[in-house]
């Protein structure tokens, strides 16, 4: 038997969002800066005659059975395209809170599809693995080379990857769940309508400092209608806004968690640690995000 295969699925976090309008098919269009952070569910392949899925970990019982899980649809639809293709067992460590604006189902997904890459020796490049990742949902291609990058369209049009200076983050979910149809719906954006709003800033990736200045001249219009339709997001936002050496707060996806980025990992860890001591039930992490 063929060994194991392991990789990690990061929690993606839309770092900017601006939606420019709402397509005649009723799709969106957006711009959006996407990072990735160090905190991530795990995924392993265990290489086999069929495909299965296992889910453990502190938030599997929210991440939906075999029929509704990404993994498994990003695994079918490969092995549609691809014939032969070599498959197996995927046990999945779910430690990222769902639907949560944190793309935690999509990048379970990308990573599964890595995995089977792996396996079968398919480079990421691959046009069956990428129209896989597409089939499966909108933020999977993004996250199927996790890296930093600009993703336009309704996803599908991804810039080159950027080399961006290490963010320091606090990452926070104050524990509800916020599906995304819903924001949208709340956006109120009518088939042909535009939004408006100010143009996303260039990105001129520099130091880590000259970034933040340039992240506070961008917004995430998705914001609002989650604030309406989740206030304890507004509550969060507050929250970390008012942690010492806190530079910028703002919602990620379309909710509920939110991020602050700090200077260094120092300050970070105290905003965690005033955080969770006054809000103990919430997800609460520090980390970085590339």
């Amino acid at each position: 038997m063929s060994r194991s295969l392991a990789t990690r699925a990061p929690a993606k976090i839309n770092l900017t969002l601006h939606v420019l309008g709402r397509r005649p098919d009723g799709y969106h269009t957006l711009e959006s800066l996407v990072a990735f952070a160090d905190v991530a569910d795990d995924v392993q392949l265990v290489p086999g005659s069929r495909l299965s899925l296992q889910v453990r970990g502190p938030t599997a019982a929210l991440a939906g059975n075999d029929a509704d899980n990404l993994v498994l649809k990003a695994a079918h639809h490969l092995s549609e395209r691809v014939e032969g293709l070599r498959v197996g067992a995927f046990h999945l460590a779910k430690r990222l809170p769902v639907a949560a604006g944190i793309g935690g189902g999509s990048s379970d997904a990308a990573a599964a599809l890595r995995l089977l890459a792996q396996l079968n020796d398919l480079p990421l490049s691959h046009p069956s693995l990428r129209e896989a990742a597409r089939l499966t949902g909108a933020d999977v291609p993004v996250c199927l080379d996790p890296r930093a990058r600009m993703m336009r369209g309704i996803g599908e049009e991804l810039g080159p990857a950027l080399q961006i200076s290490p963010l320091f983050a606090v990452l926070v979910n104050p524990r509800v769940l916020v599906e995304t149809p819903a924001v949208f719906r709340a956006l109120g954006l009518q088939p042909g309508q535009s939004l408006g709003g100010a143009a996303h800033p260039v990105l001129e990736m520099a130091s880590a400092h000259s970034l933040l200045e340039i992240l506070k001249t961008a917004r995430n219009d998705l914001e609002p209608p989650a604030l309406a339709i989740q206030p304890v997001i507004g509550a969060a936002l507050e929250l970390l806004a008012r942690t010492e050496g806190c530079r910028l707060a703002r919602m990620s996806g379309s909710g509920a968690t939110v991020f602050g980025l700090y200077e260094d990992s120092r300050t970070a860890a105290e905003a965690v640690r005033a955080i969770a001591a006054s809000k103990p039930d919430w997800w609460v992490e520090a980390t970085s995000l590339r």
